[in-house]
């Protein structure tokens, strides 16, 4: 079988696991996390209604933080992420870290939307 193929199958199963456990609600919405090479994305999802209700990435300030560290901009993206939904009305929200570990720019992306003001 093609490794490529492989490690997709294995990738899908690992994020439908993690996503049948949880589920967004507009008082609980779902944080979830997204990484690629260069940026690290986070959104606050109402499942209920299928509705965004803030997100941030570390495109927004990557022109004046750009000598910051990866592991740093989700970490400034958290803390951002928290304000937002702190202004939206909400003050809990549960991780959905797809099929990532919660290690890395992931959990920087948790702990400062914790030190911001959001329970996780």
């Amino acid at each position: 079988m093609n490794p490529r193929k492989n490690l997709n199958q294995t990738r899908g199963r690992r994020v439908r696991r993690v996503r049948a456990k949880i589920s967004g609600t507009s008082q609980k919405p779902r944080l979830a996390v997204f990484r690629s090479n260069r940026h690290i994305y986070a959104q606050l999802i109402d499942d209920e209604k299928n509705h965004t209700l803030a997100s941030a990435s570390s495109r927004e300030f990557a022109k004046q933080k750009s000598k910051e560290k990866k592991t740093g901009q989700a970490g400034l993206v958290g803390g951002l992420i928290a304000k937002k939904a702190i202004a939206a009305g909400v003050k809990t929200a549960v991780l959905d870290r797809r099929a990532y570990k919660y290690h890395g720019r992931v959990k920087a992306v948790a702990e400062e939307a914790k030190k911001g003001g959001l329970k996780i």
